[in-house]
């Protein structure tokens, strides 16, 4: 007579199906949003190197004509430029001299300054592009933001002619806009009291940004 106990099945048993519950995290939450980090980052460099840049070529274009920014009407002007590009300016210029009425160390700065945004983006965005693509691309973004910056003074300059005609910011606009206005009023026909000069500058500067952004 055998003693073997007859052999048990183990039986499973499929556990219930429980609600997940949801303490108000996101199953598949990360840290934080890349996309949404490289936009504000974007923005912040967007918004400072728009600035400190322009006012860069906005202190090459006034050499350019000449402005003393140290004394005269000019000096209003210079209260607020002198301290934004101080800091990158004077240390190149030593070794980036004017070249006549040319400041070349207003313009280096502005240049790095957009290349040194273009390399910070790449850099968060992890882009394998090369060195040379930057190099022209903060070329083209630095005449951009000289045509974008033209566009705001003669909108700036029209504007005050009708709404402030005689003031002194009208007055600083205008010497800085006549000489762009000077030679297209020599090749229209006279038409009086109209002006249609600033139309035609803005235009020009349009079309010319128009190339630009096809070629980046």
């Amino acid at each position: 007579m055998s003693n073997k106990l007859p052999q048990q099945k183990e039986l499973f048993i499929d556990p219930p199906n429980l609600p997940i519950i949801n303490l108000g995290f996101p199953i598949n939450a990360s840290p934080y949003n890349k996309h949404m980090l490289i936009q504000i980052t974007n923005l912040l460099l967007q918004v400072f190197v728009s600035i400190i840049a322009g006012a860069c070529l906005l202190r090459c274009y006034l050499q350019w004509l000449a402005f003393n920014l140290g004394s005269g009407q000019s000096k209003s002007i210079g209260v607020y430029l002198l301290p934004l590009t101080n800091w990158i300016v004077l240390p190149l210029r030593r070794i980036s001299p004017s070249i006549g009425r040319f400041d070349m160390a207003s313009f280096v700065a502005a240049y790095l300054l957009l290349l040194g945004k273009a390399f910070a983006l790449s850099f968060l965005i992890g882009s394998s592009l090369g060195v040379l693509p930057h190099l022209i691309f903060a070329l083209i973004d630095l005449f951009d933001l000289a045509l974008s910056g033209l566009v705001g003074l003669v909108f700036a300059s029209v504007i005050l002619s009708w709404v402030s005609a005689g003031s002194q910011i009208q007055y600083l606009l205008s010497l800085l806009v006549e000489p762009l206005l000077t030679p297209i009023r020599r090749m229209l026909p006279s038409m009086g009291a109209l002006d249609l000069s600033p139309l035609v500058l803005l235009i020009g500067l349009q079309i010319l940004q128009i190339i630009l952004n096809n070629l980046r």
